[in-house]
């Protein structure tokens, strides 16, 4: 297939997207947020909360890269439990890894577990994909950081490993971002590994799959200016296409109720440029929970919130997860 035409297959796909979308000047009238759970650590200093899905019993599972666990998180009262433990844990520098987030497959969990293994002194360790067994357990399925290893990236990087951020179930197998590599890695059940898609220096970081199309966020190089903040689409054998940008430092993609496409923006980044301060945190309450409107834009649909990591829906509410362990409950949006 010609490039031509392969970016107009994937225009015309995220089209029947954009189609439900509503207009930028369609607010989110009457949203609220309320605090659902606190699920960290005391003395939290790394990752607490990043990756979460709706599980097939309809709790948020959430992984907690500070202390190499998936919490389970009732909808309903809120109570936290343990759902899965014993998992590689994090290293600083860069401040971000462990379990980073989790995908089912029918009713079996997989856990993304990122910045272990032998680029951080743990030779057994595998860098990738866990399956959770029924007694909590974590049993390596996939180890991308050796394949990373292997099969280095075009654009500079200084962890060979490179630094996976999001897991989304994906034709009979999962696809992986690497923003670390600026790539998104596909891979087959089976634990075989290979490139799906590569970029320049922009930072692939949340994942939503709609059939055959994959949409990516982009956080952008640092200091990820909010025109860097992008959505794209990606279809089989097609270019991608940029659907949206526009908001500051995009860490997750989801699609809502109805198939809208929200984008979450951990917000403002402030530190100093050094290579030393990538892969840090927005600052404090500068994020935002954003839509995709029909103008190719990022519109805000909830503002200020501190440093969030991923979002997922369950009827009409949105349920955010922030870096410092919580999870917040987003009601009333149409």
């Amino acid at each position: 297939m010609s490039s031509r035409r392969a970016s107009l297959t994937a225009l015309l796909v995220a089209g029947v997207v954009l189609m439900a979308l509503p207009s930028a000047a369609a607010a989110h009238r009457g949203a609220r947020v309320t605090e659902l759970a606190t699920f960290a650590a005391a003395g939290c200093t790394g990752t607490c909360g990043s990756g979460s899905t709706i599980g097939p019993d309809g709790a948020i599972y959430v992984t907690d890269g500070q202390l190499g666990r998936v919490m389970r998180v009732d909808r309903h009262s809120g109570a936290v439990s343990t759902f899965a433990a014993g998992l590689p844990v994090l290293h600083t520098p860069p401040g971000i890894g462990g379990p980073i987030d989790i995908a089912f497959v029918g009713r079996t969990a997989y856990v993304l577990v990122a910045n272990v293994g032998p680029t951080f002194g743990e030779p057994d360790v595998v860098q990738g994909i866990y399956r959770i067994n029924r007694d909590g357990t974590g049993t390596p399925v996939a180890d991308i950081g050796a394949w990373a290893v292997m099969h280095p990236p075009n654009t500079p990087f200084g962890l060979a490993g490179g630094v996976q951020y999001a897991l989304e179930p994906y034709r009979g197998g999962f696809a992986v971002t690497d923003g670390h590599h600026n790539r998104v890695i596909r891979v087959r059940r089976d634990g075989e590994v290979s490139e799906l898609q590569a970029f320049g220096n922009v930072v692939p970081t949340g994942l939503a799959a709609w059939g055959r199309t994959l949409f990516v966020g982009l956080a952008g190089a640092v200091p990820h200016p909010p025109e860097e903040g992008k959505v794209l689409a990606l279809a089989p054998h097609s270019d991608p296409v940029e659907i949206a940008s526009g908001a500051p430092l995009v860490v997750d993609v989801e699609l809502g109720f109805d198939r809208r496409l929200y984008a979450l923006s951990q917000g403002i980044w402030n530190w100093p440029n050094d290579p030393a301060n990538a892969g840090k945190p927005a600052s404090p309450d500068s994020g935002s929970l954003t839509r995709v409107n029909r103008h190719g834009g990022l519109t805000p649909v909830v503002a200020p919130l501190d440093r969030p990591t991923s979002v997922a829906f369950s009827r009409r509410n949105a349920y955010v997860v922030t870096l410092t362990g919580k999870v917040l409950k987003i009601s009333g949006i149409r």
